[in-house]
């Protein structure tokens, strides 16, 4: 789990996005959030990938932690830093689901900023 972590900031940080080949099924599924849209398939994540950092050189430190694995599926806990010094922050849940050759198939995320509130009061929406 802690390597597949480690290829998926290795591909964040590589040009391009053939990387992605290594580390996701063909017809994969990338959630971005609880409530966002699934984007589904190689070509789509690739799309998004690309839309969603500034490229390769991104300065940024990441961490995480393995929190659950069970069968083809594993929780990690996430805390990414942008920027030095440190201007964007946020921690993430990331949950995986992995096809028998080791790529995910199933990728969701749970991103949290620290400006963000504790609870969601739906007469604050």
């Amino acid at each position: 789990m802690t390597g597949w972590i480690a290829a998926y900031e290795r591909a964040w940080r590589t040009p391009g996005t053939a990387a992605l080949n290594a580390i996701f099924t063909e017809q994969a599924s990338y959630l971005q959030g609880p409530y966002q849209k699934a984007v589904v398939g190689l070509p789509a994540i690739a799309r998004m990938w690309e839309a969603e950092r500034e490229g390769p050189d991104e300065v940024f430190h990441m961490t995480s932690e393995v929190v659950a694995v069970e069968g083809d599926t594993a929780v990690a806990r996430v805390e990414v830093r942008y920027g030095d010094p440190a201007d964007q922050e946020f921690r993430d849940l990331w949950i995986m689901r992995f096809a028998e050759d080791g790529r995910c198939d199933s990728f969701e995320e749970w991103p949290f900023w620290p400006t963000q509130p504790p609870t969601g009061d739906p007469a604050d929406g």
